[in-house]
């Protein structure tokens, strides 16, 4: 893994792992038809993340590229979690915020 971008990889890679927690959380929660915009946040969010950090870790092209829509999925995902009162929703934002921030530096 190329050195450089290691703590983009850590924030995608904890992002990812906050998201489908939180995607799982909300199935659970009495009102899931009001969760469903977290929902499928979640999911988008983890999945992105999740390509990121192959990418960074291939050393690939693209990385920067995958990294800037990463960003733009984790705002939307932050956005979404932070309206929600739930413990889940709120590390989850926490989460996306740092790894938005985290791949916009890498893609710099």
């Amino acid at each position: 893994m190329h050195q450089t971008h290691e703590s983009c990889v850590k924030a995608c890679n904890e992002c990812a792992d906050a998201c489908d927690h939180c995607a799982t959380a909300c199935l659970q929660e009495q009102d899931v038809k009001m969760m469903a915009r977290c929902i499928a946040l979640d999911m988008d969010c983890a999945a992105i993340c999740r390509l990121a950090a192959g990418f960074m870790a291939r050393g690939s092209q693209f990385a920067k590229g995958v990294c800037q829509l990463c960003a733009q999925v984790c705002d939307a995902c932050a956005e979404e979690c932070a309206k929600h009162e739930h413990s889940h929703c709120q590390a989850c934002a926490e989460a996306c915020r740092r790894c938005a921030s985290e791949c916009r530096q890498m893609a710099a």
